[in-house]
């Protein structure tokens, strides 16, 4: 079924939903100047996420020095990063109660470390105020360099994630530096390491579904054990445009092949982010 682009489907429609987890949510959030990936990045799930009392955490500010076509995050010049951040994110987490914590990053190429060591400060802080919390990482490339990558490693969270974001093809025309083939090693290097590896990748940007089987097979035999496969949606006019509208029959196709495949979680969906119901991957990898 062929859907306008200028139209979403019926299947794209999101509830808005209010309460006391969303309010307490976002007190917390402004009371500590954190910043979401909810918020920066327009997840579509953010209603959804905060009603439940779960929220991503993004650290290094709010500014990436890069300017992929699919983001709706700022580009330009960073902020200072805020050296109190660590400890202002470990007391959110506290607040909120939360069982499994979600954080994630701008990229910051004009560091020299490009942001690992504040990324470990992040980790070992909310580890030793929740210990009994589990944290996810979602990080950027780090321009492929394993001496970063270890300083994030070397904390040893449960999962560490970084996304292809689509498949080979497809990425000259949307991601700004980065690389396909940089991810896959990067993704490889961190399965190496024992952590949980986790990729996640957008559809509806003109890939073909043979396309998408291709990257789900080059994400597993790079030791990634969890999948998230959602619709590309369009945050402004100045993005790239959606190609196509994703049937969700299409969508349970793709966790079909990915659960085939190997993979031992996989979330594939119209409004699938990467961190929507990460908490799930704990508990599969465990099985």
């Amino acid at each position: 079924m062929q859907i306008p682009k200028d139209r979403k489907p019926e299947w794209l429609k999101i509830k808005l939903a209010t309460g006391t987890g969303y309010s307490e949510v976002g007190k917390i959030i402004k009371e500590y100047s954190l910043n979401t990936i909810c918020s920066s990045g327009k997840c579509p799930n953010q209603n959804e996420c905060w009603s439940r009392g779960t929220a991503t955490f993004m650290i290094l500010g709010e500014i990436c020095t890069r300017s992929c076509r699919f983001c709706a995050t700022d580009t330009g010049r960073p902020t200072v990063i805020d050296i109190e951040e660590p400890f202002k994110l470990a007391q959110s987490v506290k607040l909120l109660g939360l069982k499994h914590c979600v954080i994630t990053s701008v990229t910051r190429d004009d560091l020299p470390d490009q942001g690992a060591h504040h990324w470990a400060e992040v980790i070992k802080e909310c580890r030793a105020q929740n210990p009994n919390v589990t944290i996810e990482v979602l990080i950027p490339d780090f321009s492929g360099d394993e001496a970063l990558l270890d300083i994030v490693i070397d904390t040893k969270p449960d999962i560490i994630a970084h996304n292809i974001e689509t498949v080979k093809r497809v990425t000259p025309n949307v991601r700004s530096k980065a690389d396909y083939r940089t991810s896959l090693k990067v993704l490889n290097y961190i399965s190496k390491s024992g952590i949980i590896t986790k990729s996640g990748f957008m559809v509806g940007l003109g890939e073909s579904e043979n396309e998408v089987f291709e990257a789900l097979d080059h994400l597993y035999e790079n030791g990634c054990s969890v999948v998230t496969i959602g619709q590309y949606l369009r945050p402004t006019m100045n993005h790239i445009e959606v190609a196509e509208y994703i049937t969700p029959n299409q969508f349970e196709k793709y966790k079909e092949r990915a659960l085939a495949v190997g993979f031992a979680h996989a979330e594939s969906g119209p409004l699938v982010r990467s961190s929507y119901m990460a908490e799930r991957a704990i508990t599969a990898n465990k099985t």
